[in-house]
């Protein structure tokens, strides 16, 4: 027999001792991964099995307007459970509950009996006082936790800026979205001890942790002003039938929203989740997701443009079209405005004048400005859903698609795009980006977030942009916008009627009627245009069924911040003649003798419309309109 040698049998002493010391090292390592790595995991689950937690929903921030005012809040509300081994009487209790709370009194019979489970949540957002009158029966089993639902003090007001939360309070639509992560508080809870059926420990304790409110969100926009605009767009809304009307209002030296309305509406605290299709539509903020064809208030621009390039000439004609590329331009009145100046080709809205400005100032000069007044691209507002608008490209545009761009046609906008772009007309050239913000704050008052102003361009000179101020004063005094008109006070604008297409085509009797207007309140320009999407009825010119909110707006600004007249007046009276049946030679005739601006539409032998009715009290102020049928 061979006898073993001593290095073998220290080589396999070694290898025993080798084996020995991994199995300790791996046993070792595992220990460390259990206590230590994964340790704080295990111990949670072993105190999730210990204990019954219940959550406590964080409120989430306020929204306030600049003044501090709320326009959302949080409200306490409860959320109903029920620990099924607990229940004494499941019937009576699922029939008085759901008879209470509206309820499927099958399901929650369900639930109240349902063997397996520890607890079951039954219902949420439960008031107050339905949980006294459930806690007055002392219902075996039954209990509640604090909850926290959003809650709009001025209800139908800011609608679609300020969008709304689901059933779990996270933002889903406008700046409940736009600023959730700020506005979303932290969640508390209560940890009671329990038996492995779940069942609350006669000397077991209770540990709480508290939730923490959300951050609050001041906006830039006055609740008064933003009231102001409401009214207006609900009064046109009501007046004229439309589709849809639309205000927004701007700090042109700052690009601060100082309001943004918009009707129909609908009220926050009751939303139409039920129809969805009501509820995408209503919810749409148009004034920043929708586009349209300017019309008339983008001559603003064109004049920008053409005052900057020295585009602009010291006298035109309308004969009431004009021609290029072989295709006929109608300008709005048929008869034309015969020989004109720039100044008076503003004031009368003339597209003949623009089409030569646009002309004139070449396509690459004239998308060159477009770029610097932003067109085509979103501004970069504060809110979801932004769109860019609509341009045909530069490389595309012919001549006939220039000059319908250069008086607003062949291009679309949103309108937060235009009244920042007007706004650099009359700021002195400078494009700001808007913002609804002003600050955003935690509960102890700590700034998290401040909105300030932006430079993204500049668009004109200051020279270009006070002489265009002066012309556009002129179109309130002396033209097509004296029905924004506020005796004693500096009013600019320009009016705006355009045709709406449908797959492709002009949509027969379907307008936007807008007017776009500025004025100067305690230092500060303010920019407001206001939009009527389908007016019914005769009447769509913008300076008959938009022009005069902007000033009722105005007016109202004038006298909430105290702004006196500055200026005296002598505003004539007239009582409207009746012109029905009338000719429009004769028409024109009768209210040019009375000293009453008129427009007109149609191209009938008689008046078959006039606004306003014969024997209203009118003013030189007033435009009146009439239709030939």
């Amino acid at each position: 027999m061979d006898k073993i040698s001593h290095i073998s049998i220290r080589k396999r002493l070694l290898a025993v001792i080798l084996l020995i010391t991994l199995f300790f090292c791996a046993l070792a390592g595992r220990l460390l991964y259990v206590q230590i790595i994964n340790g704080p995991r295990l111990q949670m689950l072993a105190y999730e099995q210990w204990t019954r937690d219940l959550p406590f929903t964080a409120d989430r921030g306020d929204i306030t307007d600049i003044n501090g005012n709320v326009i959302a809040s949080a409200k306490t509300t409860y959320t109903m459970y029920c620990r099924p081994n607990d229940v004494k009487d499941g019937e009576n209790t699922a029939r008085y509950v759901s008879q209470l709370l509206g309820i499927d009194y099958s399901a929650l019979l369900e639930k109240l009996i349902k063997k397996g489970v520890s607890e079951t949540r039954l219902c949420r957002k439960i008031t107050r006082e339905e949980k006294i009158n459930i806690e007055a029966k002392n219902f075996a089993g039954i209990y509640f936790t604090a909850d926290s639902s959003r809650y709009y003090p001025y209800g139908n007001f800011l609608t679609q800026a300020i969008g709304f939360t689901n059933a779990d309070n996270a933002g889903q639509s406008g700046l409940e979205l736009q600023y959730d992560k700020y506005l979303t508080g932290r969640n508390g809870y209560s940890f009671t001890e329990t038996d492995l059926i779940g069942r609350e420990l006669e000397d077991g304790d209770t540990y709480y942790v508290p939730p923490t409110k959300g951050m609050n969100v001041r906006l830039t926009i006055d609740a008064t002003v933003q009231g102001l605009a409401e009214k207006a767009v609900g009064d046109a809304a009501a007046k004229y039938g439309a589709k849809s009307v639309s205000c927004v209002m701007l700090d042109a030296g700052s690009g601060a929203v100082l309001a943004m309305a918009q009707a129909p509406s609908y009220d926050l605290n009751d939303i139409p989740r039920d129809d969805i299709g009501k509820l995408m539509e209503q919810s749409s903020l148009n004034a920043i997701t929708d586009v349209y064809e300017p019309g008339s208030t983008f001559k603003i621009l064109t004049s920008a443009i053409g005052i900057e390039t020295g585009n602009v000439k010291q006298s035109y004609y309308c004969g009431g079209s004009c021609t290029v590329d072989g295709q006929r331009i109608k300008c709005w009145r048929s008869i034309g405005h015969g020989s004109q100046d720039f100044v008076h080709g503003i004031y009368n809205s003339c597209n003949c004048v623009f089409v030569d400005v646009a002309l004139s100032a070449g396509t690459d000069t004239m998308y060159g400005y477009f770029d610097k007044f932003g067109l085509g691209k979103k501004t970069g507002i504060d809110y979801y859903g932004e769109v860019s608008g609509l341009m045909i490209k530069k490389d595309a545009v012919k001549n006939v698609d220039l000059a319908r761009i250069g008086f607003g046609q062949a291009i679309a906008v949103t309108p937060v795009q235009l009244a920042a772009a007007v706004a650099s007309c009359i700021n002195g050239g400078y494009l700001y980006t808007p913002y609804f913000v002003e600050d955003i704050t935690d509960v102890s008052g700590k700034l998290a977030y401040r909105g300030r102003e932006s430079v993204k361009n500049r668009t004109v000179s200051e020279q270009t942009s006070a002489t265009l101020k002066q012309y556009l004063y002129g179109v309130v005094d002396e033209g097509s916008g004296k029905n924004a008109a506020v005796p004693g006070y500096n009013i600019g604008g320009k009016t705006g009627t355009a045709q709406k297409y449908e797959n492709g085509s002009i949509a027969r009797g379907k307008y936007i009627s807008s007017f776009v207007g500025f004025t100067e309140i305690n230092g500060r320009e303010v920019v407001c245009l206001f939009l009527v999407d389908e007016p019914q009825g005769y009447v769509y010119y913008g300076s008959i069924v938009a022009a005069p909110y902007v000033g009722q707006i105005f007016s109202g600004m004038y006298s909430y911040y105290g702004v006196a007249p500055h200026k005296g007046e002598d505003v004539q009276t007239f009582i409207m003649p009746d012109i029905m049946d009338k000719s429009l030679s004769e028409a024109a005739a009768i209210l040019k003798a009375s000293g009453i601006d008129y427009e007109f539409a149609g191209e009938g032998g008689k008046v078959v419309y006039q606004l306003p009715a014969a024997g209203a009290q009118v003013s030189s102020k007033t435009v009146t309109y009439f239709c030939m049928g």
